[in-house]
């Protein structure tokens, strides 16, 4: 029978050494390497404060009320309060060439009595800096000429503290085509521009490049018009290109008055137009038109060609000089004309290649430098 050891109990001392063995080998809580994903968990809760839940959700509203904000901007959904002074009034060329006086004074009683209550449209000028000073021009005006302009006069008027600014919705539009729809769209639609005024607009903006042509012009700046609106539109634009130098009241031509003088202008007889209006200085709108009706009545009688069915053809202009026009034999038509800034060629007809008006430049450049400069 094997003998059986007797066990003693660890007395105290014993104990002490144990425990003091085994906090050597094992490290503090405080020095414990735990997981990094234990690590990371740990930091957060430590920079999180639980003690004020209303401050986390105003934060939180803070955030969503700044992207909302964000959103509207880009929208375009934001009115600013704008200083006069910041706006260019002219940077874009305006569609409407008039203002009706009785009509602005009645837009300015409506201001004074109920305040602005349709704001403009203003768009970033490219050259605008970011924090310029007051006082430069930082926007263009893209709709609201009419507003604008009221606004100014009653600042100049009632002085310091009364409309110095103007509530505007800043719009990002593509490019310069967008703009001109957007001015023409907005004065279709609140007051209908004249017939003279679309047709000056189509043709300013295509001589600027903003559109090839004419053609082009009418058919981006009117989209929703009929094609007998957009033919008439063409009639009155080829007006302005011919004439609208020397008419003195042509925003008040009536549709049937202004297709008359564009039936004699695709004849060829805008020599005879042209001779009668810059010797005849009318004082009226009835007038001009009086006159004008009498050269018609002339042209139209000394035409003995039989009347045909259909488009009306337009007869084959005579090449040569037709007062102050010289006339190509491939229809091209060159106006000089003098004003007080100096000299102008009006070319007209036909639209020209790019490079054919890049060599014309080239060629007067080469005629008109100085040789020995």
């Amino acid at each position: 029978m094997a003998k059986r050891r007797r066990l003693e109990a660890p007395s105290a001392e014993d104990l002490n050494k144990i425990e003091e063995e085994f906090r050597r080998e094992t490290s503090s809580p405080d020095t414990r390497r735990a997981a990094p994903i234990a690590q990371v968990a740990r930091e957060t809760a430590a920079a999180l404060d639980f003690s004020d839940t209303s401050a986390l959700a105003a934060q939180g509203q803070d955030a969503a009320d700044a992207a909302r904000l964000k959103e509207a901007e880009a929208k375009g959904l934001l009115l600013l309060d704008i200083p006069l002074g910041q706006i260019d009034l002219n940077s874009m060329i305006r569609d409407r060439s008039v203002l009706d006086a009785s009509a602005m004074d009645e837009l300015r009683d409506s201001v004074l009595k109920n305040g602005m209550r349709m704001p403009i449209e203003v768009y970033q000028l490219p050259n605008a800096a970011d924090g310029a000073p007051e006082g430069d021009l930082r926007f263009g005006l893209l709709s609201g000429y009419r507003r604008l302009h009221v606004a100014r006069q009653l600042h100049e008027q009632m002085g310091e503290g009364h409309f110095e600014t103007i509530r505007a919705i800043l719009r990002k539009p593509a490019n310069d085509a967008d703009r001109f729809a957007a001015m023409v769209e907005e004065n279709e639609v609140r007051q209908q521009l004249s017939h003279f005024e679309r047709g000056r607009i189509a043709a300013l903006s295509a001589q600027q490049g903003i559109f090839a042509n004419t053609e082009a012009a009418v058919a981006a700046l009117f989209p929703v018009a009929s094609k007998a609106k957009r033919s008439k539109i063409r009639s009155f634009a080829m007006i302005f290109e011919e004439l609208g130098d020397v008419l003195s009241f042509p925003e008040n031509l009536r549709e049937t008055d202004g297709l008359r003088i564009a039936g004699a202008l695709r004849d060829g007889q805008d020599a005879p137009l042209r001779e009668a209006l810059a010797q005849f200085k009318p004082d009226s709108a009835a007038a001009e038109w009086q006159m004008l009706e009498e050269v018609l009545n002339g042209l139209e009688a000394s035409d003995t060609r039989p009347a045909r069915g259909g488009r009306p053809k337009s007869r084959p202009n005579t090449p040569g000089w037709h007062g102050d026009t010289l006339t190509l034999n491939n229809g091209i038509k060159l106006r000089k004309g003098t004003d007080a800034k100096g000299y102008s060629i009006h070319i007209s007809g036909r639209s020209l290649p790019p490079d054919t008006l890049e060599s014309l430049v080239d060629r007067l450049a080469y005629l008109l430098e100085d040789p020995d400069a």
